[in-house]
Formats: C-alpha cells, sequence, structure tokens
C-alpha cells in the first residue's frame, strides 16, 4: 500500500509540473542530529539513543509561469532522500524517498519543507527475533518530513550554507499491527549548491482574476486494508463512502462540510477477540462494527492537486475505540473539473486507523 501511495504521489507531483519551463535547479545536503519524540507511551522502551543521518534535495525552481507559482511566493518542488539511523539495533535503519516542496518567507532567507514518500526499516516487529519493535510492523513505511531552514545562497561562487530543525515521521499507516510510529525531532546543517546559473526572473500578474464558485456536491468511495492492533487478527479490508458539499472561496481555498459511513471489519475481529479473551473488558461480542461521522474541512489547492484536512465526529458509536473523534489528512488530484482521486490518511490523535484510496465526483 506505501509503495502504491509513493507512486500516485510522484505522478500527480510530475504531472502538475510538466509545464514548468524553468530549468533553474540545486542540490542541497544536509546532516541531522536529534531525539524521538515519546508520542505515545508504548514506544517508551524504544528512546535509548539519539537518532541522526543526512537528507539530500534534488530542488527544481519556479518563477511565475503557473498562477499557483506566484499565489504560493514561487515555491520549489523537487525529491529528496532521507537515512536516519536510531543507534539502536531493535529500530534499525530507514532509508526513504520523497516528493516535496519549499516554501519561501523573509525574503526567501527562510524555507519550509514539506516532503512525503516511502521508507524501508532493517529490522521490523517479528514475534520471533523482535518482538521489542512495536513501531514499525512492516519493512515499508510511510514517511513524512517538515524542515525549517535559513539559508545563504551562493556564498562563495556556487556554494551556499543552510540550518535550521525537523521532524521525520514512520508509520505504516496501520496496514499490518504493530504499528506505534515513531517522529524524530533534529537539527541539522548544510550545503546547497546551484547546479546551473539563475537566468529567469519572477513574473507576477499584477491584477490575477478571481476564482469564486458556487457549492458543489462531492461523493467519494474510498478503501484499503489495515489490522486491529491485537496481534494476529489478521488484515482486513475497510470501505468508506463519504458525501459532502464545499464551497470554493478563492484560487487557493475551499471549505467542505459533510458526512461518512465506514464499513471496518478489522472492528468485528477485535470485538469478537475481547468479548472471548477479555470478559472483563464488558465487551459482549455482538456490538456493530461500522459507523457513522459529519464532518468539516478545507481544502488547499495546488493547480489540479490539492491538500486535504479533515475533523470528524461519529454520531453512531456502537463500540468504543480510540473515542468520537477522528481525523483526516491527505492528497487530492483532479483530472477533470468533476473527477478527482485521493489519497488520505485517517487517525484519532496521534494514533492512525488507516490509509485511504478513493475516487469521486464534484458536481
Amino acid at each position: 500500500m506505501s509503495r502504491i501511495t509513493l507512486l500516485l504521489f510522484f505522478f500527480t507531483t510530475s504531472f502538475v509540473f510538466s509545464q514548468e519551463k524553468s530549468k533553474d535547479f540545486f542540490v542541497d545536503a544536509n546532516y541531522f542530529y536529534g531525539t524521538i519524540l515519546r508520542h505515545n507511551k508504548d514506544i517508551s522502551h524504544l528512546v535509548k539513543a539519539h537518532p541522526d543521518g543526512f537528507i539530500i534535495g534534488f530542488n527544481r525552481k519556479t518563477y511565475g509561469t503557473e498562477r499557483w507559482h506566484q499565489e504560493y511566493n514561487y515555491p520549489d518542488w523537487g525529491f529528496s532522500f532521507v537515512h536516519q539511523n536510531a543507534h539502536y539495533d531493535v529500530l534499525g535503519e530507514n532509508y526513504g524517498l520523497y516528493g516535496h516542496f519549499n516554501f519561501y518567507f523573509l525574503k526567501r532567507n527562510l524555507f519550509f519543507r514539506i516532503g512525503q514518500g516511502i521508507a524501508y526499516n532493517t529490522n521490523p516487529f517479528d514475534l520471533e527475533t523482535n518482538f521489542k519493535n512495536n513501531a514499525y510492523g512492516t519493512h515499508l513505511l510511510s514517511s513524512t518530513y517538515l524542515m525549517l531552514n535559513y539559508k545563504k545562497q551562493n556564498l562563495f561562487k556556487n556554494f551556499g550554507v543552510q540550518a535550521g530543525i525537523a521532524l521525520v515521521h514512520y508509520s505504516n499507516g496501520n496496514f499490518k499491527a504493530p504499528n506505534s510510529s515513531t517522529n524524530a525531532f533534529t537539527f541539522n546543517v548544510g550545503v546547497q549548491y546551484s547546479v546551473t546559473d539563475e537566468t529567469s526572473t519572477y513574473i507576477s500578474d499584477s491584477n490575477p482574476q478571481k476564482i469564486s464558485e458556487p457549492i458543489k456536491f462531492n461523493f467519494i468511495l474510498r478503501g484499503g486494508l489495515n489490522e486491529s492492533d491485537y496481534l494476529n487478527l489478521g488484515q482486513h479490508p475497510f470501505f468508506v463512502v463519504s458525501a459532502f458539499a464545499d464551497k470554493r472561496l478563492s484560487y487557493k481555498s475551499t471549505v467542505q462540510f459533510g458526512g461518512d459511513f465506514f464499513y471496518l471489519p478489522f472492528l468485528k475481529k477485535e470485538i469478537e477477540y475481547l468479548s472471548v479473551a477479555f470478559p472483563s473488558f464488558d465487551v459482549k461480542g455482538d456490538e456493530d462494527y461500522k459507523r457513522v461521522g459529519i464532518f468539516a474541512g478545507h481544502e488547499l489547492r495546488f493547480n489540479n492537486l490539492a491538500l486535504i484536512t479533515q475533523a470528524g465526529f461519529y454520531v453512531y458509536y456502537p463500540y468504543d475505540f480510540e473515542g468520537r473523534t477522528y481525523f483526516r489528512v491527505g492528497l487530492k488530484y483532479y483530472f477533470t473539473d468533476k473527477l478527482f482521486s485521493a489519497i488520505t490518511l485517517k487517525s484519532h490523535g496521534a494514533k492512525v486507523e488507516g490509509v485511504e484510496f478513493g475516487v469521486g465526483i464534484r458536481i
């Protein structure tokens, strides 16, 4: 599943940027050192040492040939490679490939990077040989990293320097248990090299066309695979049917409100298991494993690509699992004005329930 996530992400970013005409680009290399955050008490036994590693990025500049360049202050887009060594053999090492954006502030001296991709872990959970690693249940992991750096370009010929902080997250999206995940907070320092001399000038439209649309109605079918936190209950397909209304307020922003119906067989297996194995939990075994929720959300557009954030509340909640609130974040790609696809991560706070793959229509 994580491999599909990466391929779809790279496909959409490549398609979005296919009309980019500028060829100015640069590479950067950063060393980082930090600590694994105790976001979950279940991973306390894994926080034994300070992780370190490196981030190598390939970055292509934008100059305003597309409207989204101008709307977001001429960001860079690119690809990066991250290696993290936890210096604890139970966790192993991680090697990841990402697609990323750089967004600029303070006269382009400060940039914020967000990268999304896939990582390979060298020593995941194994009931016989590595039972302590409850953070990573699979070799392949979904990974996100955030970087905030101050930089100075071309201090000596084409070389510059940069330094700042970064957060690196690894999780398999509950595709297979266990999946407590890790978050490493780090400090980094690095160098960058401009491979080509900057030859383009920034294009600016002084009077861009305002965008506002009437209310639209959306229907989307999502699905995937996930597993209960209790081991050996097996992976099960799940499905989510969503209907919502949205209102596009500007070129960047669209607001949403709607409802979800969740069909979650992994909860059925968990309910059956707990009713037999843990009678003190007061689970009868016949509780309904389906749910209904309502949500409000926001969509941030980048040309045909969009970042989705949603917060929801279960109005039908027959079995208590991780609380009544839920969150969703992910990417959406518009093939046409009416047809779209989406890859989203659904969670309850810091606890991921699953990665959702969806197709939908907007009318």
